[in-house]
């Protein structure tokens, strides 16, 4: 398993887009300053954060946006085999909240929660950028 990023869940994506390039001076990976998704990176190092519509990730787990209370952040793990990880989280007595489920063309994604609700986001990559 390896730490792919943390990603932070946020209800005015154009104001934390600015912040976090303009302020903090992270390069954003695409420039998509309206989102839904955006992952930025400092100067020197691997790891990154990332920002994404928390109306987005609402929609995807099937529930009611709430921005005073919704989801804050969400830390996000790649694993090799996302069917075997998740039924092995099962067989631990864990629940899969969503998926296993493509996301896009490059990847499958499951959902589970921590016991004080923090969102987990299991990432299986089909296709890794070249």
């Amino acid at each position: 398993m390896e730490l792919a990023q943390v990603r932070l869940l946020v209800s005015d994506f154009s104001a934390c887009y600015h912040f976090y390039a303009d302020i903090l001076g992270l390069k954003p990976q695409s420039g998509a300053v309206d989102g839904p998704y955006e992952k930025f990176s400092p100067a020197t190092g691997s790891a990154g954060i990332a920002l994404q519509g928390r109306s987005m990730m609402a929609r995807l787990l099937g529930e009611l946006e709430e921005p005073a209370t919704g989801h804050r952040s969400l830390v996000v793990l790649r694993v090799d085999d996302l069917d075997a990880y998740c039924g092995k989280i099962v067989e631990r007595g864990g629940t899969i909240a969503q998926g296993p489920a493509p996301l896009t063309d490059r990847m499958r994604v499951a959902h589970l929660k921590d016991p004080e609700g923090n969102l987990v986001e299991l990432q299986e990559w089909l296709l890794l950028r070249g």
